[in-house]
């Protein structure tokens, strides 16, 4: 177990990292987008390789971010029904999860994605847009973000085992991100109702002294 938490860590690290550039691609698709609208407005053209540069580029981060993503545990969940269940009952659920529902997902994508982006590499494919990009690399990026999902899961698979056997702290219990706005939301609310009860308890004012 030692060896494959290793490897789970080295997955973390190389998807986390990944993710982190690749969530900079926002930025260069605002700029993208911001420059094309300017150059519309001010000369009266555009191009459709510019709209699809966008595309390809807010593309590249739901596929590139998402083993980050799960790594930092901020996929979707429904809440409502695990904060009920026990530590070992949530465990249980995320393992029947990635066992039954993402590997199966996953190992299903990648049979379709291998095909889908080597047919589109050997031919050149090219978007049928006048002046559009190449096609290939944007399903190249279909490959290669299920490529590294696939690494992830088997990442957190290893970890959870290890953390129903008592070999690793789960460090997502009750943490992230969604768990740190509810609690900020409830603490919020519990200051605006005290200070309604303050204001609520003060002497009414006598008027114009």
């Amino acid at each position: 177990m030692t060896a494959l938490l290793r490897l789970s860590r080295v997955i973390d690290s190389f998807n986390e990292r990944i993710g982190k550039v690749a969530a900079w691609a926002i930025v260069v698709a605002i700029l993208v987008s911001a420059v094309n609208a300017i150059i519309r407005r001010i000369f009266g053209v555009s191009s459709n390789a510019w709209l699809e540069l966008q595309w390809y580029l807010f593309g590249a981060v739901f596929m590139l971010c998402a083993a980050w993503t799960l790594k930092a545990n901020e996929h979707i969940r429904i809440d409502i029904v695990s904060n009920k269940l026990t530590k070992r009952g949530r465990d249980t659920i995320d393992l029947i999860g990635h066992l039954f529902f993402l590997l199966p997902f996953v190992a299903l994508m990648l049979y379709l994605a291998v095909p889908y982006f080597l047919n589109s590499y050997r031919s050149g494919e090219v978007s049928s847009n006048a002046g559009g990009l190449l096609i290939w690399p944007a399903k190249g990026l279909i490959l290669l973000g299920f490529i590294s999902l696939a690494f992830q899961w088997l990442s957190e698979l290893i970890k959870r085992v290890a953390i129903m056997n008592g070999q690793l702290v789960d460090e997502h219990d009750h943490v992230g991100a969604h768990a740190a706005a509810e609690a900020e939301a409830e603490r919020l609310i519990a200051e605006l109702a005290d200070t309604s009860t303050t204001k609520g308890g003060e002497p009414p004012g006598d008027g114009i002294r």
